[in-house]
């Protein structure tokens, strides 16, 4: 198994961590950030996703400068993305965070796109994240980051940057996601 490969499996080992983090009620206190406060291991547990998250980007730019891309890669890698966010917004409803409808959407689309590329697997296609995908993807991680951080006094006209970033995260979910299916219609089209 090359690295690419292991630094994704690492990012899918660190989401029980993550899971552990925040459905364990540990009180390790909490920091005042301005007028807000913040539970350390709220903290904690935003700086260990942004970690696993940062592993997407890092296992993506050594996979293609040393051309290390498998198909292994390509099925673990978007993977690996969809469980780490998916624990992050279900753990955000349990926490109040973030409204069931966004993440039942948000998942939806994942399962949606990873059926598409079950079908095409079956065809022997591999079917690799676009652009579009990826640019959603960091959406997401920058929404879930904020609204674990979500007592820190971010505001752009009075509006919460973390809820401004998690309409952010599910518009570009949602185009994505029929942007994707449009793009790859033949495979569906063309499925045996």
């Amino acid at each position: 198994m090359n690295i690419p490969n292991r630094i994704t499996i690492s990012r899918i080992l660190l989401i029980p961590i993550f899971i552990l983090l925040l459905s364990v009620p540990f009180d390790w206190g909490s920091w005042q950030v301005g007028e807000a406060t913040l539970p350390i291991v709220d903290f904690v547990a935003a700086m260990l996703f942004i970690v696993a998250s940062a592993t997407d980007w890092l296992d993506g730019y050594y996979a293609r400068k040393y051309n290390l891309v498998t198909n292994l890669g390509k099925f673990l890698d978007p993977m690996a993305d969809k469980l780490l966010v998916s624990a992050a917004f279900i753990l955000l409803i349990e926490m109040n965070l973030a409204p069931a409808w966004i993440v039942i959407i948000i998942i939806s689309r994942e399962f949606a796109v990873t059926g598409l590329r079950l079908v095409a697997a079956g065809d022997g296609v591999v079917l690799a994240a676009g652009q579009m995908g990826k640019l959603k993807t960091w959406i997401q991680i920058v929404s879930i980051s904020a609204l674990l951080l979500h007592n820190v006094p971010f505001s752009y006209f009075d509006i919460p940057f973390a809820s401004l970033s998690l309409y952010a995260a599910l518009l570009i979910t949602v185009v994505s996601g029929v942007d994707y299916f449009v793009k790859n219609w033949h495979v569906m089209r063309d499925s045996k």
